[in-house]
């Protein structure tokens, strides 16, 4: 077997790239729409732009993972996000850099997936739900450490500064062409034996519940936080982008320390509940940071949301490579991810709705009562139990 620490290097690479795309634009946006006279429903578009192509792309780049083999698909995804990153920084126009975050989210629809299915490959079991908590960890980091960088490089520089790391998404592919296996895939079945047996496992009710709540996760992840809280700190607060990069870190805090310890929270919290409880904490957190009437309230509704998401992201990702047989494995971890992008997508545009037609405390608001929705989704739905069978396939070389 290839030695894992490579591997693992990697994995977390591909996730900080993948991550970068909207953390990193997110306290820049109100620089943004102010340099291209845009009014603040362009900040939906644009969030919305790096999204909307992982919609239909992802569940396809699954299907070619598990084909193909891994370092086939993950290199390109990660050279095109690169490309049309250098495109988003040079952008001379609004139109010009949706264009290039459109591109952006091309080579996106790749990364996060494939990073978890790379490790789905490698581990099983409690050391697989470890990993893919360290991962979304890391993640978490990511979030707190990129929209801080993108805050300063903004007052300092300007926004363009704030897109600069995108290029290290080139390199990143270089390493990741050296780290895989060429792989070959799984050809033995024909594209439509494989997409009928993707199909069957798409179609069990609780994977239909894990891709419904992924998407609403990040409904609320992207529509709420990345697009309208930068906005409701300027707006309430006053702040500048520096400090609305600190308050868009905040939630990582929480969210990093209850992703590493994800094991041990399923000792006391398994199942549906911790779902169920992860969805509560969203609701609360936005509910607290949309009344909130001074820093101190801010920071604690920050860091209960982050302490939701910190745990949700995981399960998902856990859950799902737990419900998918290993030779569908890429194809099922991209269709949630599709139904993720899709989340990303509606997210930002629901909410620039409602900066038009209320406010972003009401978006605030309306997350709120979403997530209570979401925890009776989970509370109600179907749920299976561990499916260990579907997760003992062989570990890959990819």
């Amino acid at each position: 077997m290839t030695d894992r620490r490579p591997i693992l290097g990697l994995i977390l690479a591909v996730t900080a790239t993948g991550i970068m795309a909207n953390t990193l634009l997110s306290p820049a946006i109100p620089n943004i729409l102010d340099d291209f006279g845009v009014g603040d429903s362009g900040a939906g578009v644009l969030i919305a732009a790096g999204s909307l192509p992982g919609v239909i792309v992802a569940p396809v780049v699954g299907v070619l993972a598990d084909r193909l083999g891994r370092r086939r698909v993950l290199v390109p995804c990660l050279a095109v996000f690169g490309v049309f990153g250098v495109a988003a920084i040079l952008a001379p126009t609004f139109p010009a850099l949706v264009v290039a975050r459109l591109g952006m989210g091309l080579g996106a629809a790749g990364l996060i997936n494939l990073a978890v299915v790379l490790i789905g490959d490698h581990w099983e079991g409690d050391e697989r739900t470890r990993l893919i908590g360290r991962n979304a960890a890391f993640l978490t980091v990511c979030i707190a450490v990129f929209p801080l960088i993108g805050g300063v490089l903004t007052e300092l520089f300007g926004w363009r500064a704030a897109l600069a790391p995108y290029v290290f998404a080139l390199v990143t592919a270089a390493v990741a062409l050296a780290a895989l296996e060429p792989g070959d895939g799984d050809r033995s079945q024909s594209v439509r034996e494989q997409l009928a047996g993707v199909g069957d496992v798409a179609r069990r009710p609780e994977v239909v519940l894990i891709l419904i709540g992924g998407m609403v996760a990040f409904v609320l992840i992207f529509g709420v936080v990345l697009s309208t809280l930068p906005l409701h700190l300027e707006e309430q607060f006053g702040y500048d982008a520096g400090i609305r990069g600190v308050f868009l870190a905040l939630p990582a805090v929480s969210s990093t320390i209850v992703a590493f310890n994800i094991v041990r929270l399923r000792r006391f919290v398994d199942g549906r509940m911790l779902f169920v409880v992860c969805a509560l904490l969203f609701a609360a957190g936005l509910m607290l940071v949309g009344i909130a009437a001074t820093a101190v309230l801010l920071v604690v509704g920050a860091l209960v949301y982050g302490a939701g998401e910190g745990v949700l992201i995981p399960a998902i990702q856990d859950r799902i490579t737990d419900l998918a047989p290993a030779d569908h494995r890429a194809a099922i971890i991209s269709i949630s991810v599709g139904a993720s992008r899709l989340g990303q997508t509606i997210g930002p545009l629901a909410a620039a709705l409602l900066l038009i037609s209320a406010s972003a405390t009401a978006a605030l608001f309306a997350g709120a009562a979403v997530a209570l929705g979401l925890a009776a989704l989970f509370r109600f739905g179907p749920y299976e139990g561990r499916a260990e069978s579907a997760v003992a396939g062989t570990r890959r070389e990819s």
